[in-house]
């Protein structure tokens, strides 16, 4: 049983739910309901014992719930300490190959819910000297998931699950900065061309390029970091449809403080519970922020492909590391292939935050029964991302070349330096120069000192590569 990620004997206990018995493995911490969903659900194919963060926030989550019933007097030490033993080993990353369920599922989370439910009470049972199975001592349903449903569960878990999957998100985002920060030193020095809607423009450096770069990831992070905080709203004590149905009073305010002293963060109880256990804003917030990135970051992958371009018939002012031979049929080809990759993984990042959104839509009364799509959307982008990123920055950023020689000889050349003299010699002087110049091929040095215009010291010092980057009071 490769799914499953144990061996079995072929020995098995029966379990029992709504709709019948089954033989669940003896070797399985998980019960029936979770075996339920690995016969129905085979979609994804993304399952949740490959996400050790969201294993860990089911464990945070219950432990939240069974320390505030405690607190309440509605569980005994025996159980409550067993049911906390359990789910710190949930956050310590153990028993993962005890979730092979998938991510996409049809009941709204229920089966995660369950599944969590399961794995924690058989565990615990086992540490309070039990068999597995033997519920009239710890239950799933009347001990783990006291107080709780599934709609109010589910969702607080896999909020957690995404924000620890956000920090890992921001390493990457981070590491990619620094590279980007390094080359903007590096090249900071290398002039050349500008360009709009791919057209000559302005001369600038090659480092304000990359430092470019920088920020526009910069800036999205700070938007990334804007939604991850939406996450950290949570509706625990909700129950099944926000009005807080089988848990005592005082039991949501508990639950969330002891969510709070576990993670560390700044965990709130969302404002109105009927109003958040159908809402799912805060997920198209954060799928919306990778789009975002995906965007900034496809047109930095489209821009490295167009500066290195060539090697002899583009504008090759950029040389990337060489990483596979390009082409069956043409000796010699060498293909941008890690920005190319980088494009690819942001459609895919951008089509998700579609399957978001049109999930959110779905929401019907008091509940959004498409979270599991979401969920598992989320985390493929933040996924993919995260290597997409680490692929750019190592295999192609930090070993990119600047060809100084070529940048220098398009800026030489070009007609957008003429921009530059029109402060000194007028628009209309500047417009027939540059007219002449595309006609006869002449540079537009010569054709200004040709027609008397300006002195070469004058020509010098205005097109000196440091007086055309940024803002610059000249003298002549």
């Amino acid at each position: 049983m490769e799914r499953f990620g144990f061996s079995v004997s072929g020995k098995t206990r029966t379990e029992h739910d709504l709709l019948g018995t089954k033989e669940v493995p003896v070797e399985a911490l998980y019960g029936i309901q979770t075996l339920r969903c690995i016969e129905n659900f085979d979609i994804s194919r993304d399952y949740l014992s490959e996400y050790p963060e969201f294993t860990k926030a089911l464990g945070i989550v219950k432990m939240g719930a069974v320390l505030a019933n405690h607190e309440l007097g509605l569980i005994n030490d025996q159980i409550k300490d067993a049911i906390v033993a359990a789910c710190q080993e949930l956050m310590e990353g153990k028993h993962l190959e005890h979730f092979p369920i998938d991510m996409v599922q049809g009941g709204a989370g229920t089966s995660v819910n369950m599944n969590a439910n399961e794995v924690i009470a058989n565990r615990a049972l086992e540490i309070i000297g039990k068999e597995r199975g033997q519920y009239e001592f710890i239950s799933p349903n009347d001990h783990v998931n006291m107080a709780q449903s599934t709609n109010d569960a589910y969702p607080s878990a896999m909020h957690i699950g995404l924000y620890l999957t956000h920090f890992k998100v921001r390493e990457a985002l981070q590491a990619i900065m620094e590279s980007f920060a390094k080359k903007e030193e590096e090249f900071a020095h290398i002039i050349k061309m500008g360009r709009t809607q791919l057209q000559d423009a302005v001369p600038m450096t090659m480092g304000q390029t990359f430092g470019a770069y920088k920020f526009a990831i910069k800036h999205e992070l700070s938007r990334l970091e804007k939604a991850a905080k939406e996450l950290l709203f949570i509706n625990m004590g909700a129950t099944a449809i926000g009005t807080g149905i089988t848990s005592e009073p005082g039991y949501a305010e508990a639950c969330i403080k002891h969510i709070r002293e576990i993670t560390g963060w700044d965990i709130r109880l969302a404002e109105d519970l009927v109003e958040a256990t159908n809402d799912t804003s805060s997920m198209v917030f954060y799928a919306s922020a990778l789009k975002m990135i995906a965007i900034r970051l496809s047109k930095i992958s489209n821009d490295l492909r167009i500066l290195s371009s060539g090697p002899r018939a583009g504008l090759a002012e950029l040389s990337l590391p060489p990483k596979q031979p390009g082409s069956s049929i043409m000796p010699g080809k060498v293909n941008p292939v890690i920005p190319e990759v980088v494009n690819q993984v942001c459609f895919k990042v951008i089509a998700n935050e579609m399957a978001v959104s049109l999930a959110s839509e779905a929401a019907q009364l008091e509940l959004n029964v498409m979270e599991p799509v979401m969920v598992q959307s989320i985390v493929e982008s933040s996924d993919w991302l995260i290597r997409a990123l680490d692929t750019l920055r190592i295999e192609c950023i930090d070993g990119i070349k600047a060809n100084e020689e070529n940048c220098r000889h398009y800026v030489e050349h070009s007609i957008g330096i003429v921009t530059a003299l029109k402060p000194f010699i007028g628009y209309s002087n500047c417009t027939e120069i540059a007219k002449e110049a595309l006609k006869t091929g002449g540079s537009v040095y010569n054709l200004v000192m040709e027609k008397g215009l300006l002195t070469k010291e004058q020509l010098d010092t205005i097109l000196d590569p440091k007086h055309m980057v940024k803002p610059t009071k000249i003298k002549l």
